[in-house]
């Protein structure tokens, strides 16, 4: 079986290095006590988050992991109440406003934009465009939460030249795991979707197949032998993961594969035009009576069972061959793809 990762969008925070923010949430006697209490607040959030990432990242589907974002949803709202109750400093209510804005984009993102894309999983799946659309869709939410981040990141550094504080950036522990587990998605998703289009047209070849429909299988072919060439040469313009090619590579062995697939299906077809002719032939010779029989038919019908008998061989090597082939290259790629998340998404616990 399959295993595969969807892209999840990392959020970005600062921190502070300063006292701790307990006690002062009635009152904020410093503007570093003010900036400390948001940033303590930012911090127990991205946690919140971190771990709702970890888990989808470590091979765990959006459905499978909907408690967690509605975990999010609520320490999201529970922040922006905390952050709202916050006075102005000194008569200044701008950057507890564009605090409180920004939460309710994330609001937003997690209420509505994750919603959809955990329905969206559903259906990804059922073609390529559908799977293109739910990985666009995840870019787009992590799009906003960027966007929505550096605007506050701004506010921030404006609240903090007017109080003459010299803000310090600190890249904490989550805030690079967030943007490494960032990182690593991006390279999968690239890699994946190109995996997925030739993955998705062999399924296609499957279905032809299965009903026996030679211009559908001969169409099919084409098309796999098409994506898989087309794939190979996007495999060329991808960069490593920090060096590491195993998720290219993989993908490489899984297209050849679907290249030499797409040759060897013509055995396929040439087998199901066999198969058609021998039933025709087979049942206007046993519509005749034996006396009625000519010698004609009795070598046209020998003709046509040493043909289907010689396409049968032909027919189970080829399709022993493939399966063999195919299930090495998809445990190639399997594994690759749980070795490469293992090794780079961090983990994340509560």
């Amino acid at each position: 079986m399959r295993i595969y990762f969807r892209f999840v969008p990392a959020l970005l925070f600062f921190f502070f290095l300063s006292r701790p923010a307990q006690g002062i949430a009635q009152s904020f006697e410093t503007p570093v006590e003010y900036l400390d209490y948001i940033g303590k607040a930012n911090e127990q959030l991205t946690l919140k988050y971190m771990v709702y990432l970890s888990s989808m990242s470590h091979g765990k589907s959006a459905r499978k992991v909907e408690k967690r974002r509605l975990e999010v949803l609520d320490a999201i709202n529970n922040t922006r109440m905390n952050i709202m109750g916050m006075p102005p400093y000194k008569g200044d209510k701008s950057f507890r406003d564009t605090t409180v804005a920004y939460l309710k984009i994330l609001n937003s993102v997690f209420n509505e934009d994750f919603s959809k894309i955990v329905n969206m999983e559903e259906i990804a799946e059922q073609s390529y465009d559908a799977m293109e659309a739910y990985m666009l869709a995840q870019e787009k939410a992590n799009e906003k939460l960027r966007e929505a981040g550096k605007r506050q990141n701004e506010m921030q550094k404006v609240f903090a030249e007017k109080n003459n504080i010299k803000l310090l950036e600190n890249t904490s522990e989550l805030e690079a795991k967030m943007k490494t587990a960032s990182d690593v998605m991006h390279h999968y998703n690239e890699v994946y979707l190109v995996f997925f289009k030739s993955y998705k047209q062999e399924a296609y070849l499957m279905e032809a197949v299965a009903k026996k429909n030679v211009n559908s299988i001969e169409q099919n072919i084409n098309s796999l032998q098409t994506f898989a060439e087309e794939g190979l040469a996007k495999l060329k313009d991808l960069k490593p993961y920090t060096g590491d090619a195993s998720l290219v590579t993989a993908c490489r062995n899984m297209l050849n594969f679907y290249k030499e697939e797409a040759k060897k299906s013509a055995t396929i077809s040439d087998f199901v035009l066999k198969e058609e002719n021998f039933n025709k032939i087979k049942k206007k010779f046993d519509s005749k009576p034996a006396s009625s029989r000519t010698q004609q038919d009795v070598d046209e019908y020998n003709k046509a069972v040493n043909e289907m008998n010689a396409g049968v061989n032909s027919y189970n090597n080829t399709n022993n061959d493939l399966n063999r082939k195919r299930a090495q290259a998809l445990d190639g790629w399997n594994n690759t793809v749980k070795r490469y998340m293992d090794t780079y998404v961090p983990q994340q616990k509560r």
